[in-house]
């Protein structure tokens, strides 16, 4: 029989009860393997039930002491019921400098006091009855993610001016620097906004005009690491020169924000976008009629001249669905001129395969050319290059050689630089 005997307005603040006759402090404190809460249990005193009724702040210090040891326990093991007994009268019951002395020598759960209220400064200095004065039952968990925030930032070395700490804010990076950064204004000291909002206006102008393209070998949303990084070396070395003062923590996620806003643009860019640029810059061709696109799993689709998208809006997202760590070969084959492609994604290498039937015979000879590759951008000149040009369309890329040990050897001195 189980029977609450004292509780706050907070679920969470550990809640006495009476259970077969004895008074208990019952919290809940981590999961279980399943992902569900667990509830701890252990005994207390008439003595004890006293000071928690009228004392809100002892009863805070009892808690952020025991969850600890809840922590301890972990998904399955048994709270030290002794050892939480044992915090009971050095806690509730002792002068404030002996709690004090306590809490010098035990582990406590420092964010949660600081999310009741407590005073920062004088828990910094071991002063934790004093921190406790203005305590609430109500929890504020923003105030103790902004002081584990800033003590992150304090064991690296980072100290946040205001402007610093407004730019955080304004992109929501403040907390949690791994979070996607937005724009959110509204988050900002109204007087610092206009500061920076120039920051913003010198990181966008920065990158006008650039952009960051996806990178299909990596999934259908994948965006290009060569642009995102150009944009964010172009974003930072401009706000470092218009705001010398600003820390990284402050450029970097400006930089972040605007190469997040860049890749969105990207994904919903549709594939045809991306061939109307290969347009204007290799011209319009009628040359192929049919494609064959292949992945090294054995997959095919066929691409015709009067569907609906072009070819190589139809081949990228044939390579976003299919590309995979274990599927880097992608080829594009035009039977009818007798040549084709091939993309070697994990080596950043490409191969054209050329057929002829020398001397008047019946057997076709293949003759194969290789060539190293610059990342997705040269793979995305080459492809539209051979679906407007064919083979002879892809001379002006690149060294082509007949032997695959030199390219090999190529690739080395490439990745030896």
């Amino acid at each position: 029989m189980r029977d609450v005997v004292f509780t706050r307005r907070s679920d969470w603040i550990p809640t006495v009860i009476r259970e077969d006759g004895d008074l208990k402090l019952a919290l809940g404190a981590g999961a279980d393997a399943g992902h569900a809460p667990r509830t701890f249990t252990f005994s207390i005193g008439e003595a004890h039930l006293a000071v928690i009724r009228e004392d809100l702040a002892r009863h805070l210090l009892l808690w952020s002491a025991v969850l600890p040891l809840c922590d301890a326990a972990g998904t399955r093991g048994r709270l030290d019921e002794k050892a939480a007994v044992a915090l009971l009268d050095p806690i509730l019951l002792a002068a404030p400098a002996d709690v004090d002395a306590l809490f010098q020598r035990i582990r406590w759960d420092r964010g949660r006091l600081i999310a009741h209220g407590a005073d920062v400064d004088l828990l910094g200095r071991g002063q934790v009855c004093a921190a406790m004065r203005a305590a609430t039952e109500t929890s504020d968990g923003r105030r103790a993610q902004e002081y584990h925030a800033a003590r992150r930032r304090a064991e690296h070395g980072v100290v946040l001016g205001p402007l610093d700490a407004a730019i955080l804010m304004y992109t929501g990076q403040y907390l949690h620097g791994a979070t996607i950064p937005r724009r959110i204004p509204d988050a900002v000291d109204p007087a610092l906004l206009p500061e920076v909002m120039r920051v913003i206006a010198t990181a966008e102008q920065a990158c006008a005009g650039m952009r960051i393209g996806r990178d299909p070998r990596r999934g259908k949303r994948a965006t290009d690491k060569r642009d995102w990084g150009r944009m964010a070396t172009a974003v930072d070395a401009a706000v470092h020169r218009a705001r010398p003062e600003l820390v990284d923590d402050a450029v970097r996620t400006v930089s972040f924000l605007m190469c997040s806003e860049a890749a969105d643009r990207s994904r919903s860019t549709s594939m045809e976008d991306d061939e109307d640029a290969a347009r204007d810059r290799f011209g319009e061709s009628t040359r192929k009629t049919i494609l064959s696109f292949t992945d090294d799993k054995g997959a095919e689709k066929k691409w015709l001249a009067d569907d609906a998208r072009t070819a190589t809006a139809e081949f990228w997202e044939f390579v976003g669905d299919r590309s995979a760590s274990d599927n880097e070969v992608f080829t594009i084959e035009d039977e009818e001129m007798g040549e084709g492609i091939q993309l070697h994604f994990y080596a950043d290498s490409i191969a054209r395969v050329t057929t002829a039937h020398e001397g008047g015979g019946s057997d076709p000879e293949y003759r194969v050319e290789y060539s190293l590759v610059d990342g997705i951008g040269g793979y995305r000149n080459l492809v539209s290059a051979f679906v407007r040009g064919g083979c002879a369309a892809l001379e002006q890329y690149g060294s082509w050689m007949s032997d695959a040990a030199e390219l090999e050897r190529a690739r080395r001195r490439r990745d030896a630089e």
